[in-house]
């Protein structure tokens, strides 16, 4: 049965493989590579302990379980608007390929939603790279609809996977 909990420290060492794995996995997507330089988190989530991060209410680190096994994580913050106003930020949701399918992104996707609207968030953002059409039905399934587009022309002679 898949489910979502908030990370433990305990977790760490798997939410430190499925970055990496997740990372690896949006280097080989159109845009993925600017952005793996640009746009991905600097390390892996870290689940929060009782020292530093312990209660901070704006971030939220989870992990996604199938038959008892971490599977899939999630990490998203809430940032605050020039208005006053709150919105969540997915930063990361990933569930490793053999996880896919059985309801963990669903699991994760619904506590997202839950602690964004908890807070009073006025909205939730996430992350699709063009082409990756898995992600965006992902999301679109979940009510997130593309509310901006970022467009990029590379420069220079570096041929690289922005140009292909």
């Amino acid at each position: 049965m898949a489910s979502a909990r908030p990370a433990v420290p305990a977790d760490t060492p798997v939410l430190a493989a499925l970055h990496a794995a997740a990372v690896a996995e949006k280097r080989d997507q159109r845009g993925g590579d600017l952005w793996a330089v640009h746009d991905a988190q600097p390390g892996p989530p870290v689940a929060p302990s009782e020292g530093a991060g312990a209660g901070d209410e704006d971030t939220l680190v989870l992990a996604g379980e199938f038959a008892g096994a971490v599977v899939g994580y999630a990490r998203a913050r809430a940032v605050g608007l020039a208005d006053g106003r709150r919105l969540a930020v997915i930063d990361e949701l990933y569930v490793e390929p053999d996880g896919r399918e059985v309801g963990v992104g669903e699991c994760l996707m619904d506590a997202l939603l839950a602690w964004a609207e908890g807070l009073g968030c006025c909205g939730i953002d996430a992350v699709a790279l063009p082409g990756d059409r898995a992600t965006k039905n992902f999301f679109e399934a979940h009510g997130l609809i593309a509310r901006s587009i970022t467009v990029h022309r590379p420069l220079g002679a570096r041929p690289g996977p922005e140009t292909a």
